[in-house]
C-alpha cells in the first residue's frame, strides 16, 4: 500500500490541481480557462487509474477507462457544437450514456453485493431519477426519450456501484446529484448562482470516487 501511494502521489497531485483550476475558473467566470481545463480532467483521472494498475489490466479496469473516455467525449464534443442546440444536448447525453454503460459493465461482478440484490434496494435511486425526469419533461421536448433512457442508466449505475463499498456508493450518488443539477438547469427548472460550480464539483467527486473504488476493490467475486 505504501508503494502504491508513492506511485500515485504525482498523478493524484496533477489531477487534483487541474480540478482546482477548473472549479476556480468557473467560480470567477474565467470561461476560457474553465473550458480548456475541463478537457484535461478525465485524462488526468485515467492517468491515476493506469498508474495504479498493472498490465495486463483486468476487464474492470478496461471498462472503467472506457467510461472515463466516454465522459471525456461528453465534456469535450458539445463545446464544438452550436450552443444550446439539440445536437449539443444529444452529444452530451449520448456520450454520458455510453459512460454509464461502461461503468455498468465494470461494476457487474459486484452486483450480488449491491443494493440491487435486495428487494426494493434500488428504490431511492429509481425515485430520484423519476422525480428529475418528471420535473424536466416539459422542457425536454423531443429529447425526452433520451433523457428517460439516460436517467435509467444512471440510476442503475449508481445502484450497482454500491457493490464496491462506501467509495462506490458515494461516487454513484454524487453522479446522480451532479446530473440532476445539470438537467434541472438545462431544461429550465432550476438555475441559481454557483450551480455550475456545484454540479462540476459533484461530478469530479463522483468520477474520482468511482476510480478510487475500482483501485481499492478486491478481485471481482465472479
Amino acid at each position: 500500500m505504501t508503494v502504491l501511494r508513492h506511485r500515485l502521489a504525482v498523478p493524484i497531485a496533477i489531477s487534483g490541481t487541474l480540478a482546482a483550476v477548473h472549479l476556480g475558473a468557473q467560480a470567477v467566470g474565467a470561461e476560457r480557462v474553465a473550458d480548456l481545463s475541463q478537457m484535461t480532467l478525465m485524462p488526468a483521472l485515467a492517468g491515476v487509474l493506469l498508474r495504479a494498475t498493472e498490465r495486463p489490466r483486468t476487464p474492470v479496469v478496461r471498462w472503467t477507462l472506457a467510461a472515463l473516455g466516454c465522459s471525456w467525449l461528453g465534456d469535450t464534443v458539445p463545446r464544438y457544437l452550436p450552443q444550446d442546440s439539440a445536437a449539443q444536448l444529444g452529444a452530451m447525453l449520448g456520450s454520458f450514456a455510453l459512460a454509464q454503460i461502461a461503468y455498468l459493465a465494470a461494476f457487474r461482478p459486484w452486483r450480488l453485493r449491491s443494493v440491487l440484490a435486495r428487494p426494493w434496494g434500488a428504490a431511492p435511486y429509481v425515485l430520484l431519477a423519476v422525480a428529475v425526469v418528471a420535473l424536466c419533461a416539459p422542457g425536454a421536448g423531443p429529447l425526452l426519450p433520451a433523457v428517460v433512457l439516460y436517467a435509467g442508466l444512471l440510476a442503475a449505475m449508481a445502484a450497482l456501484a454500491t457493490g464496491l463499498g462506501p467509495l462506490g456508493t458515494i461516487g454513484g450518488a454524487s453522479f446522480l446529484v451532479s446530473d440532476a443539477l445539470i438537467a434541472l438547469r438545462v431544461f429550465g427548472v432550476l438555475d441559481r448562482p454557483g450551480q455550475d460550480v456545484a454540479f462540476m464539483a459533484t461530478y469530479l467527486a463522483a468520477q474520482a470516487l468511482l476510480v478510487a473504488a475500482v483501485i481499492r476493490a478486491e478481485d471481482p467475486p465472479d
